[in-house]
């Protein structure tokens, strides 16, 4: 992929200057891989009472049974305190858990020490987010679904709903179109940064033409691979993972044959798999590995955790299948590349002497929403 090196980069944190820590969830067992296991979770800890609901519900500093928050935004979820709570769960939505691992969680405010309800406002089929996780290999994910994984800060493409008013430096989409003689986009923007981001997190820009329309090209691959909207990834015939053995019922070790191309779950095969899909980590933790205990590693007895799927359910083949296609795709994305030249380097002192650095103090906040109503604790009602 297109490599720019010059000194001078300008920071992540400023050209995409609003950022949201990472969520804190407090406890597991409100997230699961299979959303079925959630409302089977919820039932149980509502059919508890008195001292075994608050011994299944895992009181933190942040969440007890006697918590009183508002509902998480767009999200229907009861505002109740938990010690008298009744009624069905609140319907599980799709969520980025770890680096390539999608999940499930329950939207309930009341469940999650810390839900950054500013990312919920802004989560829609519109909003891509990037996540730091402090790899140098990976230093940024991307992803269409509210992040909630243990890693660095996030930062949304869009300050409000509707892919509306770009989380960008004020002034940047305007410089760069200027410099590049062309009309650039935030997904370009995005692309370009998903491309080319360097482990510090600084990102080299570039007023050379097609050494933007490369990077541009690039980055827009690994953002369509990371979030994955619409027709899925294949790779060519011959190259596909396939189950060559069928899985067993309840897998409990994986193990890998770099000779044979072969990923184990006990007795059953999934090749060919290259090795740089078995290899591929993320803060130093292999990816398929991770995903694999995700779904296999027994819960503490007793838990609201460990209740989930008696057996290997098809769909998360269907997943494992998809996650080797996406890191294979992936991997081929990162072939060694030219530098570019320095007079057509956009340095830090360019954009500061453009007056597009430093970014305002508001573009770092959070952009106020006035027109939505958010119920707030015990079924009262919140104006944004």
């Amino acid at each position: 992929m297109p490599c720019v090196t010059h000194d001078d980069a300008p920071l992540l944190a400023d050209l995409m200057p609003w950022s949201v820590a990472p969520l804190r969830p407090g406890r597991a067992w409100p997230t699961a891989p299979d959303p079925a296991s959630l409302k089977a979770r919820w039932d149980a800890l509502l059919k508890a009472e008195g001292p075994d609901r608050e011994a299944l519900f895992e009181p933190t500093r942040a969440r007890t049974l006697r918590s009183a928050v508002g509902q998480l935004p767009g999200r229907a979820a009861g505002t109740g305190r938990l010690a008298r709570a009744e009624g069905p769960c609140a319907e599980p939505v799709r969520v980025l858990a770890a680096p390539f691992d999608e999940q499930w969680i329950i939207p309930d405010h009341r469940l999650i020490d810390a839900a950054r309800p500013e990312l919920w406002r802004v989560a829609d089929a519109h909003q891509v987010f990037t996540v730091e996780t402090g790899d140098d290999r990976t230093p940024l994910l991307a992803t269409s679904l509210l992040p909630t994984l243990r890693a660095g800060r996030v930062r949304p493409l869009h300050r409000r709903p509707g892919g509306t008013e770009p989380n960008l430096a004020p002034g940047l989409l305007e410089h760069l179109s200027a410099r590049l003689g062309d009309r650039v986009t935030p997904p370009d923007v995005l692309a370009w940064i998903l491309a080319t981001v360097r482990p510090d997190l600084t990102v080299p820009l570039t007023g050379d033409r097609e050494l933007w329309s490369r990077g541009v090209e690039s980055g827009r691959r690994m953002l369509w691979l990371m979030c994955r909207d619409g027709e899925r990834p294949k790779l060519p015939g011959g190259r596909r993972p396939y189950v060559r053995a069928p899985l067993p019922s309840r897998p409990v070790h994986l193990h890998y044959d770099r000779d044979e191309e072969t990923l184990y779950l006990d007795d059953g095969r999934v090749s060919p798999v290259p090795p740089q899909v078995w290899d591929h980590e993320v803060a130093g933790v292999r990816v398929l590995q991770a995903w694999f205990a995700a779904r296999t590693t027994p819960a503490g007895p007793g838990t609201l955790a460990g209740i989930r799927p008696a057996t290997w359910p098809q769909a998360w083949t269907s997943e494992l299948l998809e996650l080797i296609t996406v890191l294979a795709l992936l991997a081929e994305l990162r072939p060694p590349a030219a530098g570019s030249p320095p007079e057509s380097a956009v340095t830090a002192a360019d954009l500061r002497q453009a007056g597009v650095l430093p970014p305002p103090d508001p573009s770092r906040r959070p952009a106020s929403v006035l027109d939505h109503h958010e119920e707030g604790p015990d079924g009262q009602f919140a104006l944004l």
